[in-house]
């Protein structure tokens, strides 16, 4: 009997220090594995290779005590890459007070090489789980694009074709292209990048560069479609496009006399004129061709008719040419340059004109020679005997 005393004084005892050792001690700081909540309001997104997926989660503390965690993400997925964050700042771990709620954001970015369909990830604070799930849209492929706004483009000879293109690098580092293209003989292709001529750009990751090409064909191209193949290449991958030309027709033109004599002569202060031929040499129509000069300081020139409305193409049309030269032109050779123009094309004939002096002077010139020689003649005869 009196051992069973011992025994239950010694059992009151130790509840009794413990007892007192927790009310010392206070109240515990750590956190119920429990209390802790995930939340986000979508839990499924679809995405394309190459996309970032971005949700907004909410850590709500249902315990009555201050609570901590770890944050992390689970998933079966490979070459899936991921960002905590708050406030701006990569963060790992989490404390929320008793009934209050805290942010924090998780940036998923999709693989560029990836199988098309569903994904999930298991977002954990501790013991909270938040289940997503990402449904990727398409097949995703470690490849280069070079995509046209407009392939086929229509022009006369003397035009400039300019086609726009994005180049997307469609891989997981940056790549330097080199851009070339295949065009016929004689044809002008340009490449421009940020407003510069260019024969290769730099395109970071999953990113796109747009690019202008010029394309400009010879003079007697012939009219019809022209394909020029284009290629953006790096050292992984390549790119191709097809650009189409299709050249209406050709302009030309010749300008000159009807009797392909391009020289002339004309007397001080008289007046010339010349008959003139425009030849439509192209294969498209000459339109509103106007007439123009260029001669010395105080000739005169005019164009009969003053301009021509149209010339089919391998036909021609005459005009007449007057020249007056100046009062005070000296003899000799002087060049008159003139000019046939429509908006597409022009044409210049140089004339060289030679000024003849005038009958008059020269019987005047004569007239003075006899003077003097009976003037000399007379004073010798006079003043000769003595």
């Amino acid at each position: 009997m009196l051992q069973t005393c011992r025994k239950a004084a010694l059992l009151l005892l130790t509840l009794i220090v413990t007892l007192s050792f927790g009310a010392l001690s206070g109240p515990s700081k750590a956190s119920a594995a429990g209390s802790l909540e995930l939340y986000t309001p979508y839990l499924e997104w679809s995405a394309a290779p190459g996309e970032s997926v971005s949700y907004s989660v909410d850590v709500i503390n249902r315990g009555s005590s201050t609570a901590s965690a770890s944050l992390s993400l689970e998933t079966k997925a490979a070459d899936w890459k991921y960002s905590l964050s708050a406030g701006g700042r990569e963060i790992s771990r989490i404390a929320v007070k008793p009934g209050d709620t805290q942010t924090f954001n998780l940036q998923l970015d999709v693989p560029l090489q990836v199988n098309k369909g569903r994904y999930t990830f298991n977002l954990k604070a501790d013991d909270a789980i938040l289940p997503l799930v990402v449904n990727v849209s398409e097949q995703g492929t470690f490849k280069t694009e070079l995509n046209l706004d407009q392939a086929n483009m229509e022009g006369h000879s003397d035009s400039t074709f300019t086609y726009s293109a994005a180049l997307r690098n469609r891989t997981t580092k940056a790549q330097t292209y080199a851009l070339s293209a295949q065009a016929p003989d004689g044809w002008d292709v340009r490449f421009k990048a940020d407003g510069n001529s260019v024969t290769s750009v730099e395109v970071e990751a999953n990113a796109e560069k747009s690019i202008t090409i010029e394309v400009k064909p010879p003079e007697q191209v012939a009219a019809q479609s022209y394909k020029i193949p284009v290629a953006a290449t790096s050292g992984e991958t390549t790119a191709d496009a097809e650009l189409e030309a299709v050249i209406t027709g050709t302009y030309d033109m010749q300008f000159t006399t009807v009797n392909n004599l391009l020289s002339s002569d004309i007397k001080a202060g008289g007046e010339r004129k010349l008959n003139f031929v425009v030849h439509n040499t192209g294969s498209a129509e000459l339109q509103d061709i106007s007439f123009s000069s260029n001669a010395p300081t105080d000739w005169e020139v005019s164009f009969e008719p003053s301009s021509i409305t149209s010339i089919a193409p391998g036909e021609s049309k005459q005009v007449q040419v007057s020249m007056k030269s100046s009062n005070k032109a000296l003899a000799g050779d002087y060049v008159v340059s003139l000019s046939a123009s429509s908006a597409a094309k022009s044409a210049g004939a140089d004339l060289r004109v030679t000024v003849k002096s005038s009958v008059l002077w020269g019987w005047i010139g004569i007239l003075i020679i006899l003077a003097v020689i009976a003037g000399i003649y007379y004073l010798f005869r006079k003043f000769g005997r003595r």
